[in-house]
């Protein structure tokens, strides 16, 4: 099949993206495919257009590529693509909307404040000891969209007001709504999920995560060279490891995602865990959480790739309704 694979676009997390681009493009091949990567640009309606691709599979991070607008597009062009639709895609890349969704479904979660404005200089005393009183006296503070941990800070107990009013500065140079987190102690620990021919989720192996780069899991740990190392399956009591994989899913069915998704926990040595967010388009390249889960279980890379454009092909279309006719 030809496969447009779409990457990059106005995010900070643009060379993430095209560095997946290049794994699934390598992989596509490998399955025997024709693989073509687009630039998410202004430009990209007209070369879809001009390509008419069987199948497109967005490998796209961050804004306008994950939150639902090239979902959207695509929806508009009718074209078959790689996992989630327009509103799971909007609800995962919000945060906080995800967190309500996760809430109406039961799922643990960190207690959590957004705020859309750094406060006034001579107010962020007391806003810092109102966040300790709703959050303790640790919390992160974190972009209320994107992802790559661009943007998050960890606050302690000694943080002064004007560490908070320069955390909050950073995180709302890149998005418009920052979220406030209680911080828990504990294991990284990431699940992905995918969905079988019928549609039905079921997880993977659960990766635990140990950060090398810091002492916990930012962009250097991420994508550094040797920045952190995965144990999957992760080296945790088996029971543990079945509650988390069924709350993957249960996440995965709370927002409606489609296909794929990999959702992130921090687990705390008694075993007791909170959702951090839902990705509905993860890493993939080779070395990825997602494709290295999927590895664990016995699914190669190229496999992976080809039976997610296959299951975009075969799933139905949307339906073209014809216009009703106003009444005379």
């Amino acid at each position: 099949m030809r496969v447009a694979i779409i990457a990059g676009g106005p995010s900070s997390e643009a060379e993430v993206s095209r560095a997946s681009a290049r794994g699934v493009a390598g992989a596509l091949h490998d399955a025997g495919h024709e693989p073509t990567t687009l630039e998410l640009d202004a430009g990209l309606p007209a070369e879809l257009l001009a390509l008419r691709p069987d199948v497109v599979f967005p490998v796209t991070h961050g804004p306008l590529g994950e939150d639902g607008c090239l979902q959207g597009l695509l929806e508009v062009l009718d074209l078959p693509y790689v996992g989630s639709g327009v509103l799971a895609s909007a609800l995962a890349a919000d945060k906080n909307a995800a967190k309500v969704a996760f809430a109406a479904h039961g799922l643990p979660l960190a207690a959590s404040v957004v705020l859309e404005r750094v406060p006034a200089e001579h107010a962020l005393a007391d806003t810092l000891a109102e966040l300790r009183s709703e959050l303790g006296g640790r919390f992160v503070v974190k972009p209320r969209g994107g992802g790559s941990a661009i943007g998050v800070t960890i606050l302690g107990a000694d943080a002064t007001p004007a560490a908070l009013g320069e955390a909050l500065g950073e995180v709302l140079a890149i998005d418009g709504a920052a979220l406030l987190e209680t911080f828990w102690e504990g294991a990284e620990v990431t699940c992905g999920v995918l969905e079988s021919e019928e549609g039905e989720p079921a997880a993977l192996p659960p990766t635990l995560i140990r950060a090398r780069a810091a002492g916990w899991y930012d962009f250097r740990s991420k994508y550094g060279p040797g920045g952190s190392e995965h144990l999957c399956p992760a080296p945790l009591p088996e029971a543990v490891l079945e509650r988390i994989q069924q709350t993957a899913v249960a996440a995965h069915r709370a927002l409606g995602s489609r296909d794929l998704s990999r959702t992130d926990f921090i687990v705390s040595e008694s075993g007791e865990f909170i959702v951090l967010e839902l990705n509905s388009l993860p890493g993939m390249t080779r070395t990825s959480l997602f494709p290295e889960a999927a590895a664990a279980q016995g699914i190669a890379f190229p496999v992976l790739c080809d039976r997610l454009v296959r299951r975009a092909v075969a799933r139905p279309r949307r339906r073209q309704l014809a216009g009703v006719p106003l009444p005379a």
